[in-house]
């Protein structure tokens, strides 16, 4: 790319959502009048744009496309709701609110997202505005899930650091909170709130964002070391905390550009690894998050949204250029970076005891999704339990769910319970099922090119008899899969990872970091199921019987010539 191009970015033709964020009057756009449209349950194109910050994307199901069209019916168009938590954290008042409007107005299950947050499916136009208004009284808040803004900011659970992760989700909640849109369209379309400005030369302002936000999402993760479980090198902004050896939180190490997305045959999008640059207090935190976002405002790309991302803007100008930026719009720079140490971005699994004296239980749960199925009652067994509950819930980054701060007084009803409905830690399936991840994909996902969460479980049965016959049933492998290039589940990270390309066809990648600190390859390109289980078979057989101590699957996929090592994006499709 030309230098010329990289000094007029901003003055370029912007892309056409730049244009509708302009129209829009900080987020209100037609909104409010395309919702009471009872002709149809679709809104436009523009006002699916303008959703997406109020936390929404519209789909329909595309298992019943082709049936409906032969009926000459508008699709089944639906919303996604998805539901803001920092860090994951929530009450079991809040849980049971989500159970509740899951029940009342989506298709009856929850599930819980890769960034900690909650997304709820099947949700009819004509019931958004009672949903999102229960979410709003439980405390919680749709606002800024999706859209070109800071998204749900992540943040390690580190049950058994108790202590720690209490003051560490707290600067990760305040960096959520100051980073939250400042527009009152929100309360005004939702909530009923008073109108605050009724034209562009109104006094509303974003004081962070202005009036058209970034220009694309912006994703910031909160990693405690020893665990990576956010995958703090695949976000934007990253912060990485950094303990003394009374394990007290001394600060933080800074890592940007970071990011997953790209698209298939196109080799400038490619997914990055973020880069440590620094380190801050605590107390600086929020101006380091706040000063990183106004860079990427400034100097992101709105001509070219495949190449809008943070990355693309570090990439294009250099990291020298970024840290000579952040510390003059800080006027202080940031310290040298301080030794830490990943091990892992897995979950500990089952009963993990506190340093404040409260259990903690992480639940295996497939792929994100709670419903009830057979004897496995996931969505009743949580509701009973949220009923009975002093402490809180957790999600993961890994789709799983910790009942936290469980009082020694109540875990013996919290174990009951879990008896009753079937609930466990997911110990009798292999190591590699319990590090696996998918995104949603079909039915709703209108982005999907190959199945995802549906499939995933049934791939792995065919797998684990491998796994079984070699004796690596209980050696962690991680292993994702996308129905779609966009890295929802984090695939570029994974030692094993299915990107869809088309139905029942997958991009197949080896080769990456087991504590998420290195990107994959392609290794096999548009296969089917057959040849991907062809494939793994004699890769895990020689793993099994040729690993050096300690090594990981990832490690040894390149260490054997199945694929070369990634360094950094720029490398990822060398």
């Amino acid at each position: 790319m030309s230098n010329n191009h990289l000094l007029s970015t901003n003055s370029a033709p912007h892309s056409d959502v730049e244009h509708i964020k302009q129209r829009t009057n900080y987020l209100r756009g037609n909104l409010e009048e395309t919702l009471k449209d009872v002709i149809t349950g679709s809104i436009t194109e523009d006002e699916n744009r303008l959703m997406k910050f109020h936390g929404s994307y519209m789909q329909d199901d595309r298992d019943l496309r082709n049936e409906r069209n032969k009926q000459k019916l508008e699709p089944a168009y639906q919303f996604m709701l998805r539901v803001r938590a920092a860090g994951g954290v929530v009450t079991p008042d809040q849980w049971l609110m989500m159970d509740r409007v899951a029940q009342k107005f989506a298709n009856g299950t929850i599930r819980l997202t890769t960034r900690q947050s909650f997304q709820l499916h099947g949700v009819i136009k004509w019931n958004l505005k009672n949903t999102i208004r229960e979410v709003n009284d439980a405390m919680l808040s749709t606002l800024a899930a999706c859209g070109d803004v800071n998204r749900n900011v992540m943040c390690n659970p580190n049950p058994h650091q108790s202590d720690l992760h209490a003051e560490v989700y707290e600067w990760a909640s305040r960096v959520s909170t100051h980073l939250d849109p400042q527009t009152r369209a929100y309360h005004e379309i939702w909530l009923d709130g008073e109108k605050v400005v009724d034209s562009l030369e109104g006094v509303e302002q974003e004081p962070i964002y202005g009036l058209v936000y970034l220009p694309r999402k912006f994703k910031i993760g909160v990693a405690v070391p020893p665990s990576n479980d956010v995958d703090v090198f695949s976000q934007d902004l990253g912060f990485i905390a950094i303990v003394d050896d009374a394990g007290k939180l001394k600060g933080f190490n800074v890592s940007v550009g970071g990011g997953m997305g790209m698209s298939h045959g196109d080799t400038k999008t490619y997914p990055q690894i973020a880069r440590v640059i620094g380190f801050c207090t605590p107390e600086q935190m929020v101006d380091v998050a706040e000063k990183t976002v106004t860079i990427q405002r400034d100097y992101g790309d709105r001509s070219v949204r495949k190449h809008a991302r943070f990355k693309y803007t570090i990439d294009d100008r250099g990291i020298e250029w970024f840290k000579d930026e952040l510390n003059t719009r800080l006027g202080w720079k940031l310290e040298e970076a301080r030794p830490y140490k990943f091990d892992s971005n897995g979950d500990r699994y089952g009963w993990v005891k506190g340093s404040n004296g409260k259990w903690h239980y992480t639940l295996f749960i497939q792929n994100g999704r709670i419903k009830d199925e057979g004897d496995l009652q996931l969505m009743t067994g949580l509701r009973e339990i949220a009923k009975q509950h002093t402490g809180d819930f957790r999600l993961t980054a890994n789709q799983n769910l910790i009942i936290g701060n469980v009082s020694a007084q109540k875990k013996k009803k919290v174990e009951e319970l879990l008896a009753t409905y079937g609930l466990t830690d997911g110990s009798y399936y292999s190591a590699l099922r319990r590090n696996a991840m998918a995104c949603v994909a079909f039915p709703t996902c209108g982005l999907a090119m190959a199945e995802s969460e549906r499939y995933l479980p049934a791939l792995l049965d065919k797998i684990e008899p491998m796994l079984k016959e070699t004796g690596l049933q209980d050696e962690d492998i991680v292993i994702r899969m996308t129905g779609c290039p966009n890295g929802c589940a984090r695939p570029m990270l994974a030692e094993i990872a299915f990107i869809g390309k088309a139905q029942g066809k997958y991009n197949m990648y080896l080769g990456g970091g087991f504590r998420g600190e290195r990107l994959n390859k392609l290794y096999k390109e548009n296969i089917g199921e057959a040849e991907i289980l062809d494939s793994l078979k004699p890769i895990l057989a020689r793993y099994a019987s040729e690993r050096q101590d300690g090594e990981h699957f990832g490690d040894f996929t390149i260490r054997a010539g199945y694929v070369k090592e990634t360094i950094g994006g720029q490398d990822f499709h060398a």
